[in-house]
């Protein structure tokens, strides 16, 4: 599946209300001439923006973010079983996620749950996944309560990302609305998201609306991309407690590009573990950290993706290529990846598919 002749398969998740995309594309990326090759597409299914695979990848899942499914008010999740050899999607079932603008969700390391981040309705919530990979109803609704500083944006919680630690034992939910990250035990035997000691660890700025969580180092440090701010906050976890306590947070844009409209996006680390990756949003970049021993981090690029609005990006698991997807220009872009330095150099290749917003490598670790 990830030999140079057939190359890699991808899936890319894209917003249908607003373009002419067909739904969830399945690609190859050939990493030889790194071109990018859409295949086909899993249509009917509104704004399959967010997609996680099952740890088996015999299953996709898609959150389709709206705000009524089922005669309710509530997004809802989408289950596929993946055809191995082609990548095509055959949908299962679909669930409601309990909360609406489902925009992120997770899949634990035992392939029994799928955890799913509700935006607009600000909350999280777990769905059994039965044997041959379709969603039972949910097991567990979390409701967040609260707000901050900026009066446009956080009126009220919005849960942006779900992540369970590599051990399955905590989710992080960072909560853009409340300014918190906050932090549940998880309860892999019953699906259910319980109270933890300590609940939740504030944004270190006020207004800096946490936004996407990665982890390093099995778990022993975690880093998360703040939109508003458009900053990045590295912390030191706790493995016992799930505790997180903050090391830095640092700009994500150039410095001198502060004032430029804009907002970040999403985070990864490197599978080295040697670098920490952000999107910039309106300044249409990646920004590239080196990553130190101690959890710390300084920027070292801002390399550009050719493109508009870099909401989401994926890092091949050879570590070699990052490609981007620029939502707004229809585009997913191949950028190289230096695993010396870490430096991004732009390429040629770019691949047109309307409105991308994820991205998925099958073979991803």
């Amino acid at each position: 599946m990830t030999d140079s002749a057939n190359g890699q398969l991808v899936f890319v998740g894209t917003y249908t209300a607003q373009s002419m995309s067909e739904g969830i594309y399945t690609c190859r990326f050939f990493p030889d001439t790194r071109d990018i090759e859409p295949l086909f597409a899993a249509d009917g299914v509104e704004n399959p923006s967010f997609l996680a695979l099952h740890p088996s990848r015999r299953f996709l899942y898609a959150a389709s973010e709206v705000d009524e499914f089922d005669g309710k008010s509530q997004g809802a999740l989408f289950a596929y079983a993946i055809e191995p050899n082609s990548g095509r999607l055959t949908l299962l079932n679909a669930q409601g996620s309990g909360g609406t603008g489902p925009c992120h969700i997770f899949t634990d390391s035992t392939g029994r749950f799928l955890l799913a981040a509700n935006y607009r309705g600000g909350s999280a919530s777990v769905l059994p996944i039965a044997k041959d990979g379709s969603l039972r109803q949910m097991s567990c609704f979390i409701q967040h309560e609260g707000s901050s500083v900026n009066k446009e944006r956080q009126t009220s919680a919005h849960a942006h990302s779900i992540n369970l630690d590599p051990q399955n034992r905590f989710a992080y939910v960072p909560d853009l609305g409340m300014d918190k990250v906050m932090i549940y035990q998880f309860d892999e035997e019953n699906g259910q998201l319980c109270p933890n000691d300590p609940p939740y660890i504030d944004a270190t700025v006020k207004g800096a609306g946490p936004r996407h969580f990665a982890f390093a180092q099995e778990g022993r440090y975690a880093y998360v991309v703040n939109e508003i701010g458009k900053t990045v906050t590295a912390y030191r976890r706790d493995a016992d407690t799930g505790a997180l306590s903050t090391i830095q947070t640092i700009i994500a844009f150039p410095e001198n590009e502060m004032s430029t409209p804009g907002t970040t996006a999403d985070i990864h680390v490197h599978p080295n573990g040697k670098f920490v990756y952000a999107s910039n949003r309106g300044h249409d970049s990646i920004a590239v950290f080196a990553r130190f021993v101690d959890g710390s981090l300084s920027p070292i690029q801002h390399m550009q993706t050719g493109g508009k609005t870099p909401r989401n990006f994926a890092i091949d698991p050879s570590g070699r290529f990052l490609l981007a997807a620029n939502q707004d220009s229809n585009t997913i872009v191949t950028l190289d990846i230096d695993a010396e330095t870490g430096m991004l150099n732009p390429t040629k290749y770019e691949a047109k598919l309307p409105m991308p917003v994820c991205i998925r490598f099958m073979d991803e670790t």
